[in-house]
């Protein structure tokens, strides 16, 4: 099974009915938390990962409110504030062409338009600043090199090959 993807964090309990408020960590809160979507609870602790299917949510104030199917009293979720809710890393959501998962990139080796056979260094972070993303470029010497995620600049992404292909504009290098 691929690596599971988290899509939430319960951050807290909602009433004494054992809804929980769940800070979204995924840009499709409106699959994960469907009714009927299946998610694992990976305790805070490390314990077992309990499978839960989602009967109702809610978003409310920056985050959502989700009822689980069999969770009726807040003793019963109470025990799991703090615990990451994941998905398997093989249930995706189709993306469009030219979008990508921080897992999919993250680990790329980025080259330059001017020097193919020359890596400028690996994407180890993404950042999300505001209008584009940046990816955090770790060189094998120096400091790291942001480069923003914006047509001029990211040539051409080949998720299979693990390579990224940039041409550097004026002030990118340190």
């Amino acid at each position: 099974m691929a690596q599971e993807l988290t899509v939430g964090k319960l951050v807290n309990t909602h009433g004494i009915r054992g809804e929980i408020k769940v800070v979204s960590r995924t840009d499709f809160p409106e699959v994960r938390f469907a009714a009927g979507s299946k998610l694992l609870i990976e305790p805070q602790d490390g314990g077992t990962k309990v499978e839960v299917e989602v009967e109702a949510a809610r978003e409310h104030k920056g985050t959502f409110i989700v009822k689980l199917k069999g969770i009726t009293d807040i003793n019963q979720i109470e025990k799991y504030k703090g615990s990451l809710l994941k998905v398997p890393g093989d249930d995706l959501v189709e993306l469009s062409e030219d979008e990508y998962y921080f897992h999919q990139i993250v680990g790329c080796t980025v080259y330059t338009e001017d020097q193919p056979d020359q890596p400028l260094g690996q994407i180890t972070d993404i950042l999300q600043p505001g209008a584009n993303d940046v990816w955090v470029v770790k060189p094998s010497k120096g400091s790291e090199i942001l480069i923003p995620v914006i047509k001029d600049v990211v040539l051409n992404v080949d998720i299979a090959e693990q390579k990224v292909t940039v041409r550097l504009m004026e002030g990118l290098l340190p």
